[in-house]
């Protein structure tokens, strides 16, 4: 799959098959949020993976827009550090770990966006950092069907050339 097909069809997933990751996809996922650019290269980000069932489960229920998450074979925790680009950064890695997962088989979701202290105690997670999301990994439950067909804007709604308000086309 080309990169422009991975971002045509990726879809959120929130329901998972109870089937393991496979390492080596893990491994792909996390290099490409590492691998991924950062305002001057400051990489902000800490990469958390979560596999233990229980842990899964307590940090389900302490996800008010995710409990899914314990349904999944894997979340990775996205913490980062108090700077300036760092929740632009972050987004870029997230972005980049769900693509690769996706191009791999596998579906994932953004869980949360900052305001998740309440899950530092339960991964040890340091004061200091702030938890930024989370990251259901797993492969679909149900059948992706209709990749693709996303309702979204027109191009011509949301692109311009040369001034605002002078249509692409």
């Amino acid at each position: 799959m080309d990169t422009f097909e991975a971002i045509r069809t990726l879809l959120a997933v929130r329901n998972y098959q109870d089937k393991l990751v496979p390492e080596e996809s893990l491994r792909r996922i996390l290099e490409a949020g590492r691998l991924t650019g950062s305002s001057m290269n400051g990489q902000p980000w800490h990469f958390l993976v979560v596999q233990n069932r229980d842990t899964l489960q307590q940090l389900g229920s302490l996800l008010r827009s995710g409990p899914y998450v314990a349904q999944a074979p894997l979340a990775i925790v996205v913490a980062i550090d108090n700077t300036r680009y760092a929740v632009s950064d972050a987004s870029r890695a997230i972005q980049s770990m769900m693509l690769t997962a996706w191009v791999d088989g596998l579906g994932a979701n953004w869980v949360g966006f900052g305001g998740l202290d309440s899950i530092k105690p339960l991964l040890g997670i340091p004061t200091e950092m702030e938890v930024f999301a989370v990251l259901p990994i797993g492969y679909p439950a149900d059948a992706i069907t209709g990749q693709g067909k996303k309702r979204r804007k027109a191009l011509a709604e949301v692109a311009h050339r040369e001034q605002w308000g002078q249509p692409f086309a």
